[in-house]
């Protein structure tokens, strides 16, 4: 593909042939023929590996300033900002044809574009996933590296998708991918906002900033159908400002209405009142945090035009999410739950649901990470104490951070003599020691995650249900024993 046709930004009339085999903003990823972004970062600036961008045999450059390496320049007031327009168009725009999804908010994306994806392949369209926990191209399941990809992976993966037989794509949309203009150029049929709390803001300086990005995705991309939660007073504040929304709640008045909400371990049931009549819901998910999910999911759907029966039967079949209030059974006479809780919101949401589930006791096991938003760590450690019969503060992530430090950061809210220990395998096999039966342990802040991070990009393997499972088998043994 021509220079100009990617980029109509291209310099004059001996550039504009300039053929383009390739797209990079790494460095280490050009090969001859390749268009190479020079994205300034937090740390680095792709501007200073453009020569070795040209040694490897880059065709161009998108720069911010002049370099005079020799090669073609496509000076751009924002590089960023033009890499998902180019990705877009060298890819064939993909998400014109691709009905594409979007799920943002604090809390919930990775349950509802898993729902999402399940009621819209119930419907008969093969969609992908993109998200948190695994993507999904062509029904291959494959690890992901962050919950929204930059520009240029996003748009050869949806690229991919439709090559792969793939006719739409359930996605997470991450404040930082719209903050950073990852999300640019897609073509979003439908995107839904679940809610918004304390998180992030390490990144954005306030909860209005936080917002704003999140806004960007209803507002600046303008998609087909908008979807929010109106019981959030931030999707609230959104249906305020697009009349033309669909609304969904539990507490309010809204397009998509829950009522009669029973929840156990089992899984919930519930009416939702609609705008075309009632509809009795059974899931498999537990909690009211995922009813907000369920009915989420279940508008989008029925505006991109899945029938509300194909949508009731496959949401009493969507199972369990990988870490979310994920349940480990080990024949043991009292819950665990493993859940991805890790800001003060959604650790309050999962506790309330645990309480809910039984009339013995909630011990939770949870931390902070490091490196991240250093305020919700007295708020997380008020609510694990307030809500829990017993809290046992631990390591999470701690990344450059030292863990007993970020411990002692959580103590300031749950106070001095809850039990706390570094050891995130210790501090698991103590609340499960501890738990009797019909109790529910709940193991918050890492959920699906399979290791724990440390400084200098340090990663050792650390799965939560592969641990409480060796703990519960390994209690079991030893009773066995006595």
């Amino acid at each position: 593909m021509r220079l100009d046709q990617i980029l109509p930004e291209a310099p004059g009339a001996l550039d504009r042939g300039v053929q383009i085999s390739g797209l990079a903003y790494d460095n280490r990823l050009v090969r001859p023929g390749t268009l190479f972004f020079c994205v300034p970062g937090f740390t680095r600036d792709g501007h200073d590996f453009a020569p070795d961008a040209v040694r490897r045999g880059a065709a161009a450059l998108v720069v911010e300033h002049p370099l005079g390496l020799g090669i073609p320049e496509v000076v751009v007031t924002s590089v960023r900002g033009a890499m998902g327009p180019a990705a877009a168009a060298f890819y064939g725009d993909p998400t014109a044809v691709l009905a594409t999804v979007g799920v943002t908010g604090t809390n919930g994306k990775t349950t509802t574009a898993f729902l999402v994806r399940a009621l819209l392949e119930a419907g008969g369209r093969r969609t992908g996933l993109l998200g948190t926990v695994k993507s999904v191209i062509g029904g291959v399941e494959h690890e992901v590296q962050r919950t929204t990809p930059e520009a240029i992976d996003l748009q050869r993966t949806f690229r991919e998708m439709l090559d792969r037989g793939d006719e739409a794509c359930a996605m997470e949309v991450s404040s930082h991918a719209l903050e950073l203009r990852r999300a640019d150029a897609i073509h979003f049929a439908a995107a839904v906002f679940t809610n918004l709390t304390q998180d992030h803001l390490d990144f954005h300086s306030t909860m209005e900033d936080y917002f704003a990005a999140k806004r960007w995705l209803f507002v600046g991309h303008r998609p087909q159908v908008t979807v929010l939660n109106a019981d959030d007073r931030y999707g609230a504040r959104l249906a305020a400002e697009l009349p033309a929304a669909i609304t969904f709640a539990v507490n309010g008045d809204a397009d998509y209405r829950a009522a009669g909400v029973t929840t156990g371990l089992a899984g919930s049931s519930f009416t939702v009142h609609t705008p075309d009549g009632a509809l009795e819901l059974r899931s498999p998910l537990c909690g009211e945090f995922n009813v907000y999910n369920v009915l989420g999911a279940l508008a989008a759907a029925r505006a991109l035009g899945v029938p509300a029966p194909t949508c009731q039967a496959a949401i009493a079949t969507a199972g369990q999410v990988p870490g979310r209030f994920q349940t480990v059974d080990e024949g043991q006479p009292f819950a665990v739950l493993v859940d991805y809780a890790h800001t003060p919101d959604s650790l309050e949401n999962v506790l309330r649901a645990a309480r809910g589930l039984t009339e013995g006791r909630v011990l939770v096991v949870f931390g902070c990470g490091g490196d991240r938003d250093r305020g919700k760590r007295p708020l997380m450690g008020e609510i694990g104490r307030r809500l829990a019969d017993r809290a046992y503060v631990t390591s999470d992530n701690p990344r450059s951070e030292d863990p007993e430090a970020i411990i002692s950061q959580i103590l300031h809210g749950s106070g001095p003599d809850v039990v706390h220990d570094a050891d995130r395998r210790t501090a698991i096999a103590l609340a499960i020691t501890d738990a009797r039966a019909g109790d529910v342990v709940v193991i918050a802040g890492k959920g699906h995650e399979q290791g724990q991070e440390f400084a200098d990009g340090g990663k050792i393997p650390f799965d939560d249900v592969t641990v409480a499972r060796e703990v519960l088998r390994a209690a079991a043994v030893d009773a066995r024993a006595r």
